[in-house]
């Protein structure tokens, strides 16, 4: 097992943001969370982190920690993709002499390796969010937390570094939580698909995502239609 959520709840100044959530993610297990907005899905992943204590319950997660990749970027303006990606690697303690070829891997592991020597600003937004993927890879943690990565970028990027993600995945197998309003999303890369309720944010329902749903357009507009619906039914459940 490589995270356990045990009745977790979560409250600010007496209000409930998640209550009584309990689920546990296997290792190597890509599992992608959804539900409206405010229900809570990016405090369970500040939770999950570490960066943030619940007001009840218990996480779980493996001795290494867990790595994080924000919506934004947050490259370093002033430092180049590369030098975003030592700075993870001497944070990690890896000698200086070893950081260049390491980073320059990540690069090439994201399909940057020819725009190490640009700084953010003169990257696309599709390329910073992959620099952000390499220096996330490259702290090196059994769990990679991502909290809506690709929610700003425009549909073609997005679905080629869905692909770009689903290849990495399947060849580090890292235990992947992933946030996301977007169904089709969580539909296209999760194993399985956790729906959060309206604030407070409970475990609504689940779905085990079939690999050949991957390969089959017709079933994975199904499953992407059927859980659109169960989301719309609990926000439209919250708004009574």
């Amino acid at each position: 097992m490589s995270i356990l959520i045990e009745k977790l709840s979560k409250d600010y100044g007496g209000a409930p943001v998640l209550s009584s959530i309990s689920t546990s993610i296997a290792q190597g297990e890509f599992v992608a969370v959804l539900g409206a907005s405010g229900c809570g899905k990016s405090t369970l992943l500040n939770i999950v982190a570490g960066l943030e204590p619940p007001t009840a319950g218990a996480v779980t997660v493996p001795a290494g920690g867990a790595a994080f990749m924000f919506q934004d970027a947050a490259l370093l303006p002033w430092l180049t993709a590369r030098a975003n990606i030592e700075l993870a690697l001497q944070l990690r303690g890896v000698p200086r002499a070893q950081r260049k070829d390491q980073a320059q891997q990540l690069l090439e592991l994201v399909h940057l390796g020819d725009a190490g020597s640009k700084r953010p600003h003169e990257l696309s937004g599709g390329m910073r969010q992959r620099a952000s993927l390499a220096r996330a890879l490259g702290q090196d943690k059994p769990v990679l937390l991502m909290d809506e990565p690709f929610a700003a970028l425009d549909a073609i990027t997005r679905d080629l570094l869905h692909e770009e993600l689903e290849r990495i995945w399947l060849a580090q197998r890292r235990t992947v939580l992933f946030v996301t309003h977007n169904v089709r999303e969580a539909v296209r890369l999760g194993q399985r698909v956790l729906l959060l309720s309206s604030r407070p944010g409970r475990l609504a329902a689940q779905w085990d995502i079939d690999p050949l749903v991957r390969t089959d357009p017709a079933a994975q507009a199904a499953l992407t239609q059927e859980i659109t619906q169960a989301l719309r039914e609990e926000i439209r459940h919250h708004a009574h």
